[in-house]
């Protein structure tokens, strides 16, 4: 068995939403190393661009589409593209992601919506229009961002949104697993604790909140975005092909109080 060989993705076309910034942009750097072939996905086009344009000077092999996940019939329109001009997808990390503090009485409709429409249909939609080609093949692997909070409810912020959007993409994980295992397709997902990205370093001007995060974070610290990409890059591999349907925390041990 060449077990480093497990975790490479040569010959492969990934793709990857919400690809412009955070996490997803360092799975794309961590996939693209790994030997796979980039397609990135993100609605902020200029930024999309900007990123792109960096990972192909790192010697990447990578292309760019812009793409609003929260638009079916855009999804749709962009995977069909993305297989007509790259012949197949064989994996698909959905990444995009948003969040919103609230308190649930004070929650507008609009911000409801929102994380909703971006967490959870954001997920489903890319994997109906990547998944089906996948089926079709009998061949693929996605990859999830749930979050710890769709295990255990975060404190001192209220977020009843984002728990309540990263619960039900832990849900849609092992609904597509359990649907498309025998069609080859494997489906997991990603549990991330606090991470280093630009998001959550900002906090740091609220100690009330950033200070708590770190003290019940048994390893004392916020994850780094390439933690999480190593991560996803086991989930997307051979490395992992007898895994499908698992939540795998990335959290530092947040979760085991």
């Amino acid at each position: 068995m060449d077990y480093p060989g497990q975790f490479r993705l040569d010959g492969m076309v990934a793709a990857v939403t919400g690809a412009a910034s955070g996490i997803g942009l360092e799975v794309c750097r961590a996939f693209g190393s790994a030997g796979a072939s980039i397609v990135m996905l993100d609605r902020a086009a200029d930024q999309l661009a900007a990123r792109r344009d960096e990972l192909v000077g790192a010697g990447l092999t990578v292309a760019g589409y812009a793409c609003d996940v929260t638009r079916p019939a855009e999804v749709n329109a962009v995977a069909e593209r993305v297989e007509r001009e790259h012949g197949r997808v064989d994996v698909l990390v959905n990444s995009a992601g948003i969040a919103v503090l609230h308190s649930a009485a004070d929650c507008t409709d609009e911000d409801w919506l929102r994380v909703m429409d971006v967490n959870v249909n954001g997920t489903f939609w890319p994997s109906r229009a990547f998944g089906a080609g996948m089926v079709r093949r009998k061949s693929g692997s996605i990859v999830n961002l749930g979050s710890m909070s769709g295990i255990v409810i975060n404190r001192p912020q209220h977020a009843s949104s984002y728990m309540a959007s990263k619960g039900a993409i832990h849900m849609l994980t092992k609904a597509l697993a359990a649907e498309w295992a025998k069609d080859g397709v494997r489906v997991n997902a990603l549990a991330p604790g606090y991470v280093a990205t630009e998001m959550t370093l900002k906090m740091r001007e609220r100690p009330d909140l950033f200070n708590t995060w770190l003290d019940m974070t048994p390893m004392g610290r916020c994850g780094e975005p390439s933690e999480i990409a190593a991560a996803a890059l086991f989930l997307a591999s051979p490395a992992s092909s007898y895994v499908t349907g698992a939540i795998l925390s990335v959290d530092g041990g947040y979760t085991v109080w």
